[in-house]
């Protein structure tokens, strides 16, 4: 597992985010505080504050490179 920050402070970046995880089969978990929710469900995504980073929980083991690189427009440094 493999967990980056990641910023959705826009409706628009909650679609395309939604579209660009569904692509691959493995699971992906939005954190914000004690709330944890399913990142491919965009109504779970629409309950968390928004306002602020969230941290993205990867269960991936092979195409670990491939899934970081489709979310890079995310990704909080």
């Amino acid at each position: 597992m493999k967990t980056v920050k990641i910023c959705l402070n826009s409706i628009d970046k909650v679609k395309a985010f939604v579209n660009d995880i569904t692509r691959f089969d493995s699971d992906f978990d939005l954190v914000s505080g004690r709330y944890v929710i399913d990142a491919k469900s965009i109504m779970g995504i629409f309950s968390l504050d928004l306002s602020k980073d969230i941290d993205l929980n990867i269960h991936a083991e092979d195409d670990i490179d491939t899934v970081l690189e489709a979310l890079k427009p995310y990704i909080v440094e």
